[in-house]
């Protein structure tokens, strides 16, 4: 088995690499796995406090 990971800041076009390469490896053979859901909520927060925040 082999595990890629894809890393970097909201925004670096991690999504968009992560569809290349899957378009390029058999359908069978491969699983996503996103790791999307781990943030914490703030939208109870005014959007300029949740602008202040670096995930």
């Amino acid at each position: 088995m082999l595990v890629v990971g894809i890393a970097g800041g909201t925004g670096a076009g991690k999504s968009t690499v992560v569809r290349k390469i899957m378009e390029r490896l058999p359908k069978d053979k491969v699983a996503l796995m996103p790791q999307d859901n781990y943030y914490k909520d703030n939208g109870h927060l005014e959007l300029s406090d949740r602008q202040k925040t670096q995930f």
